[in-house]
């Protein structure tokens, strides 16, 4: 059995990769210091309580891996704002230490989880990767700088790796508390306490929202395929966007608007270069998505 190591490994998006993972047959191990809580997992998956920062307990889990997924991060925007050193020590150096003790440990890849949130503000639609990157948070930036590290291990090293751009990933078990659909988990749950849903601005800023199942597919697929492995970058979304407006409208309820805050308006993802390099497009409509939540929140 292949060795593989999901950072992050029981968080909303890990859970769901290291659980298809283990179906698929490879020994998982997640590393995880459950800053973001701790999902179930198969049992089949080895869980190490360890953090990024700890450049010996990398060294030791990754020895002997064959491929690495890093999705260990500190994701909210608004907390890398109010806590920018605190972020950057995880999401910068974090990195680092994982491409360190991947490259030590001679894997195969290292499939990094990057953001959209790279891209900031700009002026077309729909969002490619020949775009510049404009961060407009410390965590858009910590992100990218995550890319730039990935491509130059890829360069110098002469280690696998490839980005994916993740645009707002939901699905069962994301926190409404967390950064992931942030908007979603947030609705759902002030619905579910029978409180107005909680519109920032006015609410026609748009979102690509992905399915999680989407996005773990899309981890599988770029784990071996021969196309990649040089530090590319690439965006995983559903290439279709969805406003603030009609997320509230389709869960349904009373809303109210509160102050905007720093975010990118609008976001869309152009998905050609992962359906050409991969081989994969997206498979979940919104609304069946954003229905399967309703009914696991209860929401009628």
């Amino acid at each position: 059995m292949q060795k593989v190591i999901v950072t992050g490994g029981t968080g909303f998006i890990g859970a769901h990769l290291s659980n298809a993972l283990a179906v698929a047959g490879y020994a998982v191990h997640a590393f995880d210091n459950f800053v973001a809580g701790r999902r179930a997992v198969d049992k089949r998956v080895k869980v190490h309580e360890a953090d990024v920062r700890d450049k010996g307990a990398l060294k030791r889990v990754f020895k002997g891996a064959n491929y690495v997924f890093h999705l260990a991060a500190l994701p909210r925007v608004q907390f890398s704002i109010e806590k920018p050193l605190e972020t950057s020590e995880v999401n910068i150096m974090g990195t680092m230490n994982m491409l360190i003790a991947a490259r030590d440990a001679g894997v195969a890849r290292v499939v990094y989880a990057s953001s959209s949130s790279v891209y900031g503000d700009q002026k077309a639609l729909p969002l490619h990767e020949g775009l510049p990157a404009t961060p407009k948070s410390p965590y858009a930036m910590q992100k990218y700088f995550g890319e730039v590290m990935c491509r130059t291990f890829s360069e110098v090293y002469k280690l696998p790796t490839v980005s994916l751009r993740y645009f707002n990933v939901y699905g069962p078990g994301l926190d409404p508390d967390g950064a992931y659909a942030l908007v979603i988990g947030k609705f759902l749950k002030q619905r579910g306490m029978g409180k107005p849903m909680t519109i920032t601005s006015d609410g026609k800023q748009t979102r690509d929202f992905t399915h999680v199942s989407d996005v773990v597919r899309a981890n599988l697929l770029a784990m071996k395929s021969p196309k990649l492995g040089k530090g590319e970058a690439l965006n995983i979304g559903a290439g279709h966007n969805v406003s603030v407006n009609t997320i509230a409208h389709l869960i349904g309820g009373p809303t109210v608007k509160i102050p905007p805050r720093v975010e990118p308006r609008h976001t869309l993802a152009d998905i050609r270069l992962a359906k050409r390099m991969l081989g994969w497009k997206p498979s979940v409509r919104f609304e069946d998505g954003l229905a399967e939540l309703k009914a696991l929140f209860k929401i009628a």
